[in-house]
């Protein structure tokens, strides 16, 4: 009888009408296999190893290193195939074009470098301007591309950015009202162009005239980094994987159709979302082209935050800090969700997997961590270095993980 009562109950709870709320998500086309084991050691670099970009078609890999040179490396054979060599100092940043056919390094040197990434040949001249070093480049998108024109923009510590055309070599325009050195520049997918500051300021720039679009205020120290909710469509372009790109390779036209629709599948119906990361141990939500107000200020860290990074399905949101913490948060609301605890001392970079299912994180601690996401927790512990790891990036392809240390 007692049963009996019990179903009745149940039955009383549950009528016809009742609404029940149900999450999902979307699950992924694709799966991407985790990284378990280092499957080969590139030397050659004689300084630590700054920055490493692969290319969006996945067929080379990029390092900037403290020993003046930028090196491309063939992913299919894992060998190097060609040293550049022209700068005179460390090359901090490595950046390849959208359809893959250069790569740009900026270094010490205030100089930007252009590079055929198949020949390993210097493209002319290098792009003089910046009066004190180069701290981040960022490409126009495939997307926003006109009239076959292939422009690119950075930022210095000269408190400039510089928006360079690459076939003339020259420099276009100088968005300079900041105040202090520019740490980041991002190229949007809305006509927008984004630069953080260590004057705490964001500004928004419109990539046709220059011109000051809005002030993004609210940090209260210095803001070291910015993520878009759109960067991974933007970066990859045409080539995701599917291999779709095969296809038309060459027809430019068809390679930006292709980009624009990947774009409009990821962008979020209210416009790309920008979140900053700060010296004040705070992210910042912003929706730069609703309004210039914080949608959601993300606290939680201990230590200054150094990257932030949206997942590519952009769910999701990571934070790496100085406090050895990852930090989890929703992509959409800004909320709080989980942190990943694991690493001895303070994590310096994380990079996604193309499927949005797992995170690789690299540390002062000299290792890599590959976590879980769903599970919310670590799968791998990836020894190997043995010094500080630098920078790390997931292939877009999802086949490799590559990371550069102060170990050379």
């Amino acid at each position: 009888s007692s049963k009996l009562k019990g179903s009745e109950k149940k039955k009383a709870e549950f009528s016809g009408e009742t609404v029940l709320p149900i999450l999902f998500k979307p699950e992924a086309l694709f799966r991407i296999r985790p990284i378990t084991r280092a499957s080969s050691t590139l030397e050659g670099h004689q300084g630590a190893i700054l920055d490493l970009a692969f290319s969006p078609d996945g067929q080379y890999l990029a390092s900037g290193a403290g020993d003046a040179t930028l090196r491309l490396w063939d992913l299919n054979t894992e060998t190097p195939i060609h040293t550049c060599e022209g700068h005179k100092d460390h090359v901090l940043f490595v950046a390849f074009s959208p359809d893959s056919k250069l790569v740009a390094s900026g270094g010490m040197d205030k100089l930007i470098y252009l590079w055929n990434s198949e020949t390993g040949d210097r493209m002319g001249n290098p792009l003089k301007g910046h009066t004190k070093f180069v701290t981040s480049i960022a490409w126009q998108p495939m997307i926003a591309q006109k009239n076959d024109e292939r422009l690119m923009a950075s930022s210095s510590k000269d408190m400039s950015t510089r928006i360079w055309d690459t076939k003339s070599m020259t420099c276009l325009r100088i968005l300079s009202c900041h105040t202090a050195s520019v740490t980041k520049v991002l190229w949007g997918g809305e006509g927008f162009i984004y630069t953080a500051s260590q004057d705490r300021t964001i500004k928004v720039w419109n990539e046709k005239n220059g011109s000051l679009v809005s002030d993004l205020k609210g940090h209260s120290h210095w803001v070291n980094t910015l993520a878009l909710s759109t960067d991974y469509v933007l970066q990859t372009g045409c080539f995701d994987h599917t291999g779709k790109h095969y296809s038309f390779m060459g027809d430019q036209a068809k390679m930006m159709d292709y980009a624009l629709e990947r774009y409009k599948k990821a962008r979020d119906p209210r416009g790309e979302r920008l979140v900053s990361g700060s010296d004040d141990n705070t992210m910042i939500m912003w929706q730069p082209s609703q309004s210039n107000k914080p949608v959601q200020r993300l606290t939680g860290h201990q230590g200054q935050i150094i990257q932030v990074c949206f997942s590519p399905d952009s769910y999701y949101l990571v934070s790496a800090s100085f406090d050895k913490s990852v930090k989890l948060w929703d992509g959409k609301s800004g909320k709080f969700i989980t942190s990943f605890r694991g690493h001895v001392a303070s994590v310096y970079q994380m990079s996604w997997s193309a499927d949005s299912r797992m995170l690789v994180t690299g540390s002062k601690d000299s290792t890599l961590k590959v976590w879980d996401v769903e599970k919310r927790k670590m799968m791998f512990d990836l020894p190997g270095h043995s010094d500080e790891v630098y920078c790390l990036k997931w292939s877009p392809d999802g086949i490799r993980v590559a990371s550069g240390s102060k170990d050379k």
